[in-house]
């Protein structure tokens, strides 16, 4: 009787044991996995045109070449590196500034600057897309488009992108309402409009033309304007178009986009669109020609900041009509 005891005495602390170590491993495996969703919930990972890329996020040293991107990282309170300074729009010349390491231009890249600056992160956009390569060796990458047939929806997808990698949601939820708000107001005033729109881009003495579900489809698509031609050739640079096909189509409103004053040339718009034959059609006669902020809509738009101030530009062009009683 005594052995069985012992034996049963023994056989107890053996199962102790075994709980214990089996109660210890379990936590070690817990702590482990916590471990592991912590880190991963520092991360991002991002999925784009030309690859996958995991980044930490609040990466410090941030270098952007689209200004799009910098004008919404500016407007969520994100402090970034370096940028190309080559041309510097004026709602953001604090980066044309000495602290910011300048990187070259939109088009030329300093490799050698962003090699010294070895960047957490570089974000880069149609411009630069063909050198992603020469970015990807240096940094982790983005590269962040706009679908312009879904333009909404595409800026919200990289704001919330950006949002996520700064965690600045809180910040991007009242800047999307107020966005939306304006708007729903814009897009219920020019809507209620029967006046026809067309929206040209001037280049150094040549105009192309932008329709619906284009670079600048917005202003139809999101703002309400109807288009004088629904059948524009969808292009980066628009549809070539002459004088004699701006008279024809004879727009009551006319959108001008000045490439020329954006990247410094010699040609102004209005000396390329006023002439004998665009004077003949309605928006001439009514003077409802709008040269829009060509370095915002050319250079810097598709950021929060920027799209709300070409809402508000075109609000204000709508309004100046009414003013003058037309």
């Amino acid at each position: 009787m005594k052995n069985l005891r012992f034996i049963s005495i023994i056989f107890t602390l053996i199962f102790l044991l075994s709980a214990c170590g089996s109660t210890e491993e379990t936590s070690k495996s817990s702590g482990s996995e916590g471990e592991k969703t912590e880190e991963k919930a520092k991360e991002v990972t991002i999925t784009h045109k030309y690859g996958e890329v995991t980044i930490e996020k609040n990466p410090k040293k941030v270098v952007v070449f689209d200004f799009g991107v910098l004008d919404t990282l500016d407007t969520l309170g994100v402090e970034i590196t370096g940028l190309p300074q080559a041309i510097v729009p004026k709602t953001l010349e604090k980066y044309a500034g000495s602290e910011y390491t300048n990187v070259g231009s939109l088009k030329e890249p300093d490799f050698e600057a962003l090699h010294e600056l070895q960047p957490d992160v570089i974000f880069i956009s149609g411009r630069q897309a063909e050198l992603y390569d020469q970015f990807a060796e240096i940094a982790p990458t983005v590269f962040v488009d706009v679908d312009y047939a879904n333009y909404i929806p595409s800026l919200e997808k990289n704001f919330n992108l950006l949002a996520e990698i700064f965690e600045k949601e809180d910040a991007l939820v009242t800047n999307m309402d107020e966005l939306k708000a304006s708007i729903g107001e814009l897009n219920k005033e020019a809507s209620a409009s029967d006046s026809k729109a067309l929206i040209l881009l001037a280049n150094e003495g040549k105009i192309s033309a932008f329709g619906p579900a284009s670079r600048y489809g917005f202003v139809h698509d999101v703002f309400g304007f109807k288009a004088v031609d629904e059948n524009i050739e969808v292009a980066q640079h628009g549809q070539s178009v002459t004088f004699e096909y701006i008279l024809e189509k004879n727009p009551d409103v006319l959108f001008v986009i000045d490439r020329s004053a954006a990247v410094g040339g010699e040609i102004a718009a209005k000396d390329t669109i006023e002439n004998e034959l665009v004077k003949k059609t309605n928006a001439y006669k009514n003077g409802k020609i709008i040269y829009l902020d060509a370095v915002n809509w050319y250079i810097a738009g598709n950021g929060i900041t920027s799209t709300q101030s070409m809402i508000e530009e075109v609000k204000a062009a709508i309004e100046q009509f009414h003013g003058d009683g037309s």
